[in-house]
Parts: structure tokens; C-alpha cells; sequence
């Protein structure tokens, strides 16, 4: 059934895709937040998301065993009935995993983690939207659901055992050509935020009677395209990462809605070609910013200060097309994923400094496109 354009997170080059005029000027752990845990175990369980409908074709949601001491992933299994695993979120008590179903008839699936190696699907439930990209747990007991190709969020009861109830609300954003990508709980655990690409806004959400009832629809200037944002650890300030303008803003949170700040770019002065940013994340620590720009290949580097971002420096990723990243279980480095060269690399991360070593090799994943380290 044709729909509306697709994600521009998938191979198919962003250009491709008419959904909007502005190309020129061109995302978790919560999911994926970064984790940082002291006494990190020799061997980690890790979960990897693919795209089964890519080209070469991934293997859906595969298992992985991370050792701390090479950095090493290698794959262990692989769930099946798991089609274009996109995203995942765990949930509270982190003995479920879901994750995106990214089609055209967007689903989600809820994998019950009792058995770290060896995950059992607990089912699979539509969202009602087309293309979901994004997902997220909230403490009441609900999870959301970004589709991106319908501009939509899904709002869905979560039962007792982990699995996902039918949507109570389907909500569509104002706009010509809406690209819901992003849906996350805000610091208090109260409302919720969504990220539109499409419709350049950042919507506030709080969750009333099983509805989503709207807060705050936040614009930014046209052909900016957000994509990710990512909360700084003291809850007063995001950071809104924008795949179209490969930029930043800072935005300021005062519990109940968002002004918008600095706006700084990810990319190295004098850079040109098409550049698509994917994911955005913050250390433990608050010291520092981290993006991923798809199409420079690059993780740009971001100190924290009290009147913004400084951009650091720029790091090549070792792979093509830098979709997700995720930080290793004891914040010693970041993982990336690089979704066109099927591999995931490992760039060391200095604490003090917040700057990235060169890429070494992780592991291969053909059609990766996210990560998450388990226990």
C-alpha cells in the first residue's frame, strides 16, 4: 500500500525523498540513554537491531555477547519474527525489550528478557501509524510509539506480563507532511515529548484518561527537520538534534514546556556534501554532547556550558551512515552503528575530556541500525 515517503534513516539516500522542499539544507540509553556502570562485568549481553527489508537484508533482532575487555561483539542468536527491528526501549524493571517493527503497517514487538541469551517474543501489536521509527516506556505504565512515515504517536497499555495492549489514542501532528521520529518521557516522568521531522516542531504531551492531550507545540524555523532530542542530566536543558539543518539547539525545560536557545552546528567549518544527522546522546556525567552525522561519516564532540555548546571536535566512525550509537556499559567508549557498511565500531572516549580515540572494529551486523547493552 503506497504512503507517504519513507524514513530517510534507511538506505535509500534523503534526496530521494520528496516529503519536503527544503533538502538543502538537511538519532537512545533512554533509547537509548547513555549507561554508565562502575564494576562493569567481563561479559555483557548486547541486542542488536537490523533491518530485514534492506538490501543486504538483516537479520532482524539479534542477540550479541559484548566483552568489556576487547570491546568485541559477537553475535550469539538471533530472535525470530522480529522483521525491521529499529529502535528499542526496555522497560522500567528492564525484563522486557521493545522494539519497532518499521513498516509500512507499523507494529511493535515485546521480547521478555528472564533469559538474557536467549529472548522469547511475548507478541507483536500494531500502532495504527505507518513507519514507526521510536519508541519509549512510561513510568504509568504505558509505551509510545513515534511512526515516522504518518506523522503519528501511538499511546498504548502495557500489561502485567511486559506485552503490549491495543492503542487507547493515535494522535497525528499538524502539519502538510508530518514525520513523527522521536517520543520520549520527560526528567519528572510526567509528560511526554514527540519530535517531528516534517512538521519542524517539538509537541509536550501529557497522558489524561488513556489520551494524549497536548501541552506545547514548540516550532523551529522551517526546513530544520529535528529528528532526536536528548535531555541534559539535571532536567532543565534538551538538546535538539536537526537532520535536515545539521545543527543543534538548546532548548531550556521549566517543567511544563521548552524555549528554544543556541543553535550550533555538527559539522566541521568548510564541510560540504549532504549530511543527515541521526542521533544525539549526553554522557553521565552532563559534560558533554555527543552526534552522529550520516553522510560525513563523523561523531562530533560537544562541551556543556553554562551559555550552551562548544563544539569540540570530529571523529570519523570507521563505517558508513552513523544511525545509532550507544555508550559501552561503562561509559569508557561509544559504539556505533553504522547501518550502510553493516558494522558496529568502537571509538575510545577519554572521561576527562570528552574526546573520541580513532575507530576500531566492534563487530559485523549486516543492516544494523541500533543497539543496547543488556545485563
Amino acid at each position: 500500500m503506497p504512503g507517504p515517503a519513507q524514513n530517510p534513516s534507511s538506505t535509500v539516500p534523503l534526496h530521494r525523498r520528496g516529503f519536503l522542499s527544503v533538502l538543502a539544507s538537511a538519532s537512545a540509553l533512554p533509547l537509548l540513554a547513555p549507561l554508565a556502570v562502575a564494576g562493569t562485568r567481563a561479559t555483557t549481553t548486547a541486542y542488536v537491531g537490523s533491518m530485514t527489508s534492506s538490501a543486504p537484508a538483516g537479520r532482524g533482532f539479534e542477540v550479541a555477547s559484548f566483552d568489556a575487555a576487547t570491546g568485541r561483539l559477537a553475535a550469539t542468536g538471533v530472535v525470530e519474527g522480529v522483521p525491521d527491528a529499529s529502535f528499542f526501549a526496555f522497560s522500567p524493571d528492564g525484563r522486557v525489550l521493545y522494539t519497532t517493527n518499521e513498516r509500512q503497517r507499523g507494529s511493535v514487538t515485546a521480547v521478555d528478557l528472564a533469559e538474557a541469551g536467549a529472548p522469547v517474543v511475548l507478541g507483536t501489536t500494531a500502532t495504527g501509524g505507518a513507519g514507526p521509527t521510536h519508541l519509549t516506556t512510561h513510568p504509568d505504565g504505558h509505551l509510545l510509539t513515534a511512526n515516522y512515515t504518518d506523522g503519528t504517536v501511538s499511546l498504548h497499555p502495557l500489561r502485567a506480563d511486559g506485552s503490549v495492549g491495543e492503542a487507547t489514542d493515535l494522535v497525528r501532528h499538524e502539519a502538510a507532511e508530518p514525520h513523527a521520529h522521536q517520543v520520549l518521557v520527560a526528567p519528572d516522568g510526567r509528560l511526554v515529548v514527540a519530535v517531528d521531522l516534517g512538521a519542524d516542531a517539538v509537541f509536550v504531551y501529557a497522558i489524561e484518561g488513556g489520551k494524549l492531550v497536548r501541552r506545547q507545540r514548540l516550532d523551529v524555523p522551517g526546513g530544520t527537520g529535528p529528528r532526536h532530542l536528548a535531555w541534559h542530566p539535571d532536567g532543565t536543558r534538551a538538546y535538539l538534534l536537526a537532520e535536515l539543518g545539521s545543527t543543534i539547539t538548546v532548548l531550556d525545560w521549566d517543567g511544563a514546556a521548552f524555549t528554544a536557545g543556541q543553535v550550533i552546528g555538527t559539522r566541521d567549518e568548510g564541510a560540504t556534501g549532504e549530511n543527515f544527522p541521526a542521533e544525539i546522546a549526553v554522557s553521565g556525567d552532563g559534560a558533554h554532547v555527543y552526534a552522529s552525522n550520516r553522510g560525513d561519516d563523523a561523531i562530533a564532540v560537544f562541551a556543556v556550558r553554562e551559555d550552551g555548546l562548544e563544539r569540540l571536535a570530529s571523529t570519523p566512525t570507521g563505517g558508513r551512515w552513523p544511525r545509532h550509537f550507544a555508550f559501552a556499559p561503562d561509559g569508557s567508549a561509544l559504539h556505533v552503528v553504522n547501518q550502510r557498511s553493516g558494522t558496529i565500531t568502537r571509538l575510545p572516549r577519554d572521561a576527562g575530556t570528552g574526546l573520541l580515540a580513532p575507530a576500531e572494529e566492534s563487530g559485523a551486523f549486516a543492516g544494523a541500525v541500533v543497539l543496547a547493552f543488556g545485563a
